[in-house]
């Protein structure tokens, strides 16, 4: 078995520097100089639109590299506590030694992409997380294909097809995207740009609020040339993802479907009548809470626990955990478990009467 040096060096001096890793040293120096933590610095920061914040990241040596529509995670430290959460990368497929292109858009809800809309400035120094997920372009490019996608689900999208034009595609690319207004667009004028370079690349537009709301609709897609020959991607909120896969089914379409929400779905009714009970006990950190029914991420974040945590919606798997012993729901599914000892989800997973999570 080879073991590389550097590792092993690493080990030595991490141990000779006990309790803290060596990282946490070098950081005092300067953020960017890292052992084994991956980080970025902001080296540019445009706001194209009042709700969203776009950043270029410089990441460190650590970073292998982004496949158009993966997502990274990123993490930033508001009030002394460190929060991470999921963004698509939307600049065409990079190696190593590329910068990033993130352009978040600030939810009503949304505490971490508010926080960046406000406050992000170059210099300052992120979390950053290898890319990774599987909403990407097949190694066998498709003869021609329609991008779907709305809102902020515009920007792993984009990035397949910044790395297609890159690569010199020659199919024809149909890009259709859905916004509040025009105003609300954060790549309206890259998308025109494109559009206007490449005969290629057919760009529609349709806005959602307005006097004449222009929700999805079968007409959008039907008229797209060399459409049965397109593979599709679709990425979204969950009223257009429905849409599109219900057209999808009801035309018994079979060219490849590519898809992913960044949105949690709408959880499983609960029935009010059914009794919500139980201990939910976080036996690494020695604390508990009677159970009241929210996710085991949500309640163990009101204990005041900061377990590991991305995209909230069950994508990315950072957050998972141990559970020990009892009954825990899936709240998109409504399947329950009772396995014990068993790697469970907090973030879209619930307590049904005592649990006990290794948190």
């Amino acid at each position: 078995m080879s073991i590389r040096i550097p590792d092993v060096v690493g080990s030595i001096v991490e141990a000779a520097l006990s309790p803290h890793p060596v990282d946490r040293y070098l950081e005092l120096i300067d953020p960017m100089l890292t052992w084994r933590d991956l980080r970025a610095k902001v080296v540019d920061v445009h706001r194209p639109t009042d709700r969203t914040v776009r950043l270029t990241l410089r990441p460190t040596r650590q970073w292998q590299g982004h496949s158009a529509g993966q997502y990274v995670q990123l993490s930033t430290v508001i009030n002394g506590v460190r929060h991470t959460r999921c963004f698509s990368p939307a600049n065409a497929a990079t190696s190593a030694d590329g910068d990033l292109e993130l352009t978040i858009t600030a939810h009503d809800d949304g505490f971490v992409s508010r926080h960046l809309r406000d406050t992000a400035r170059p210099g300052m120094v992120l979390g950053l997380g290898q890319a990774a997920g599987e909403f990407t372009l097949p190694d066998t490019r498709p003869r021609a294909a329609v991008f779907i996608s709305g809102g902020s689900g515009v920007t792993p999208v984009l990035s397949m097809m910044r790395t297609l034009v890159a690569e010199g595609y020659p199919g024809a690319i149909t890009f259709v995207h859905y916004a509040r207004d025009p105003e609300d667009v954060a790549y309206r004028t890259e998308l025109a740009a494109l559009a206007d370079r490449y005969p290629t690349i057919d760009l529609r537009l349709h806005y959602t609020r307005g006097d004449t709301p222009d929700h999805f609709a079968p007409a959008h897609l039907a008229d797209i040339p060399g459409f049965d020959d397109a593979e599709l991607f679709v990425c979204g909120p969950p009223a257009l993802m429905r849409a599109v896969e219900q057209y999808y089914d009801e035309h018994d379409l079979h060219q490849p479907f590519h898809s992913e929400a960044f949105t949690l779905a709408a959880p499983i009714a609960i029935d009010p009548d059914a009794p919500i009970d139980g201990e939910l006990v976080f036996s690494r950190s020695g604390r508990s809470a009677a159970n009241d029914g929210r996710t085991i991420l949500d309640q163990a974040e009101s204990a005041g626990l900061r377990p590991e945590s991305g995209c909230r919606m069950g994508i990315c798997f950072s957050c998972t955990a141990i559970k020990k012993s009892g009954c825990t729901r899936n709240v998109l599914t409504g399947e329950t478990d009772t396995e014990s000892d068993t790697q469970i989800q907090l973030c879209i997973n619930a307590p049904v009467g005592d649990v006990e999570i290794e948190v």
